[in-house]
């Protein structure tokens, strides 16, 4: 019978997850927290988008959906991988160096060292703005729509994914840079959350073709909509957030791989 291989990190999830519901107070109080968070940054969104008919192109239901696209795939990226950044802490303690003594990727090691299920208050957040915006766009839930639903969460679930460890991989080189590497992965996650029709060209073109934000969210409601998209940014596009995931996945382990073999230790 063959050796199941991932017996071990569902063991050690199972326990990360069960240490946190053990303490019931502790998860309640972190889960509003995050829910706060998600409601506050909403309740800005809503408030600008109110005050106008249309902005960027859409109304405040439409751009509802594009928030709700992008903080469920952000807290769900943030939830599986969201934790890298913590790669610092790691090289200090000389626990990086334990993980690179194991038969297992150091990457997957990092992965399910952590789980943090107080993030699932955005995903909350995000679904109810998802529910009662949804039956004010107009759009019909058909199979296209739901398909179309489908590729977002999993391809901006993707880039998210990806942006977080090439800034895990970065501090290989940073250490102490972990505020610099936030401002790609939360400094994206809040780019995303709006219409990237309200940037400037040249913004549209970073959040589109360097940072894929554009495609977590944006672009796929362009496509719901059916409406044409800004200049450079053809609602189509929406489609294709798997291509930018795996394109932006292609980047992160390649810098991972040149991060891990540029680290020489802890030196403890």
């Amino acid at each position: 019978m063959a050796e199941d291989r991932s017996a071990p990190y569902r063991a050690l999830l199972g326990s990360r997850i069960r240490s946190q519901l053990s303490y019931r107070a502790s998860f309640a109080a972190d889960l509003l927290a995050n829910v706060g968070i998600g409601a506050g940054e909403f309740v800005t969104l809503y408030v600008v988008f109110s005050r106008a008919n249309t902005l960027g192109g859409l109304d405040v239901w439409q751009a509802c959906l594009v928030f709700a696209l992008a903080n469920v795939t952000f807290a769900v990226g943030d939830l599986l991988l969201g934790h890298v950044d913590n790669l610092p802490t790691h090289v200090r303690t000389g626990t990086l160096d334990a993980f690179l003594l194991r038969p297992l990727p150091v990457l997957t090691q990092l992965a399910t060292s952590d789980v943090s299920l107080k993030r699932i208050g955005r995903v909350l957040v995000a679904a109810a703005v998802f529910a009662v915006a949804w039956p004010h766009t107009g759009v019909e839930l058909d199979a296209r729509a739901a398909l179309l639903l489908l590729v977002a969460v999993v391809g901006g679930t993707g880039v998210f994914t990806a942006v977080f460890v090439v800034a895990g991989a970065l501090q290989f080189w940073l250490l102490d840079g972990k505020e610099a590497v936030n401002s790609i992965t939360y400094g994206g996650s809040n780019a995303a959350q709006y219409p990237a029709s309200l940037y400037s060209a040249p913004l549209r073109w970073l959040f589109c073709y360097v940072v894929p934000a554009a495609f977590v969210a944006y672009l796929p409601v362009l496509a719901l909509l059916g409406e044409p998209g800004p200049a450079g940014l053809p609602a189509w596009l929406g489609w294709f957030s798997p291509v930018a995931a795996a394109a932006v996945w292609g980047i992160a382990l390649l810098l991972w791989r040149r991060g891990v073999r540029h680290y020489t230790g802890s030196g403890s």
